[in-house]
C-alpha cells in the first residue's frame, strides 16, 4: 500500500494481480475507517478497541461474501433467462 498525503486529504492505493480485492481485503480497508485508536492510549482501551476492530471486520467480511453470493444469483438468473445456461452456470460455479 502507498500514502500520500494532500493536505487534509489522504489517498492510498492498494493492487491486485489479475483479481479484483477478496472480502477480507476489503474488510481490512474499511474497518480502517470505522475503528481507529491511538497507539498511545491505555493499554486496556487499546486491546478493547482491537478486539472491536477485529469483530467488526470479520462481520463484515461474512456480510460481504453474502452480497457478493446475492449478485452472483442475480446475474446468474439474467443471463440463465438471456438464453445462456451454459455461461450462467460458469457464473453460479464462481
Amino acid at each position: 500500500m502507498n500514502n500520500m498525503s494532500f493536505g487534509e486529504f489522504k489517498v492510498e492505493v492498494q493492487t491486485t494481480n489479475n483479481r479484483g480485492a477478496s472480502p477480507e481485503e476489503v474488510a481490512h480497508r474499511c474497518v480502517g475507517k470505522i475503528v481507529a485508536f491511538s497507539e498511545d492510549a491505555h493499554p486496556t482501551l487499546r486491546d478493547q478497541a482491537i478486539a472491536y476492530r477485529d469483530s467488526i471486520e470479520k462481520l463484515l467480511v461474512i456480510y460481504m461474501k453474502q452480497a457478493i453470493q446475492s449478485d452472483r444469483t442475480t446475474v446468474y438468473n439474467a443471463i440463465k433467462e438471456a438464453g445462456h445456461p451454459t455461461l450462467a452456470e460458469y457464473i453460479r460455479k464462481m
